[in-house]
């Protein structure tokens, strides 16, 4: 069985990343999400070893101590990571795993694990991304105007991503982040994996 790739995705605040992971996930069988560990509690409807790895402070210290994070980070006060043993496992069994994360730790990963594919999810413009925040009536005025302050953080980094996704037209842009996972599977080494590809390969007569 051949192993499968990695995926860090990221974007900034309202730029459809999970809408996006989604409808690829619905389309795809072989792509899955990493189920991160986190020290925050779980909320309503939320399950263990589904939506996330519910862990105490303390078992979160000693993940940390054993080196078992791909990448960590504390996010309000609570901590987030992703362990090298849920990535592992599942590229293992020929899964192509998606981590949906921040750029910070999209650049922790890219340094444990170059081999990684990085997708940068974009708003058409800012204030298209503004537009989106305000459409959602969550959000008060401030609060709006320090999300568009940190989006701009982010983009800023999406030049050190291999591919940029830009959400414009919500189908186009599935469509084009399923492009990239295929057209992943489709590289040489990846393709070399797999016997009867060798065999076609290495055919000599």
């Amino acid at each position: 069985m051949h192993t499968g790739n990695l995926f860090l995705v990221s974007a900034p605040s309202g730029a459809g990343k999970t809408s996006i992971v989604n409808a690829a996930l619905a389309a795809d069988a072989q792509l899955v999400v990493a189920v991160s560990h986190t020290t925050r509690p779980a909320r309503g409807g939320e399950v263990d070893g589904k939506n996330y790895h519910f862990v105490s402070d303390d078992g979160f210290s000693q993940m940390i101590d054993d080196a078992a994070f791909l990448e960590h980070a504390n996010v309000f006060g609570k901590r987030y990571g992703t362990s090298k043993a849920e990535v592992a496992n599942k590229r293992e069994q020929g899964q192509d795993v998606i981590l949906e994360i921040d750029w910070q730790g999209a650049q922790q990963v890219r340094q444990a694990m170059p081999q990684a594919i990085s997708i940068f999810i974009l708003p058409p413009s800012v204030e298209a991304l503004a537009q989106r925040l305000t459409s959602r009536g969550e959000d008060t005025q401030e609060s709006i105007a320090k999300r568009l302050s940190e989006a701009r953080l982010d983009m800023s980094q999406a030049k050190h991503f291999d591919y940029l996704v830009v959400n414009e037209d919500f189908d186009t842009a599935v469509q084009d982040f399923v492009a990239i996972v295929r057209t992943m599977r489709l590289q040489k080494d990846v393709q070399l994996q797999h016997q009867a590809v060798q065999t076609l390969v290495h055919f000599d007569g």
